[in-house]
């Protein structure tokens, strides 16, 4: 079983930065994409950033310029760097990934999520 833990959620003013954080833990063999989402009240949950087991990366467009997704492979931990943050950006934040606890054998797994809200 994968286990992720999201940290660094929280409430910013308009303009402002949050660094979230994601690990993953338990019996891991490989990870291939890891991936941030977010949802938020009344709205579906929608893709935010994905980066690759090689580091090519893709972004939502109401996000690029703004926000970069970065990985630790060594240490299973994917970031998400949220810069210029915007009213908008306010949901509950949640990272996924896949891979393999061990060959052959997949998993998928989510975080519990991190809220951000953005207001003044």
């Amino acid at each position: 079983q994968v286990q992720l833990v999201e940290s660094g959620g929280g409430l910013v003013q308009p303009g402002g930065s949050l660094r979230l954080s994601c690990a993953a833990s338990g019996s891991i063999f490989s990870i291939n994409t890891m991936a941030w989402y977010r949802q938020a009240p009344g709205k579906q949950r929608e893709l935010v950033a994905t980066i690759a087991s090689g580091g090519s990366t893709n972004y939502a467009d109401s996000v690029k310029g703004r926000f970069t997704i970065s990985r630790n492979s060594a240490k299973n931990t994917v970031f998400l760097q949220m810069n210029s943050l915007k009213p908008e950006d306010t949901a509950v934040y949640s990272c996924h990934t896949n891979g393999q606890v061990r060959f052959g054998v997949p998993f998928v797994s989510w975080g519990q999520g991190t809220q951000v809200t953005v207001s003044s």
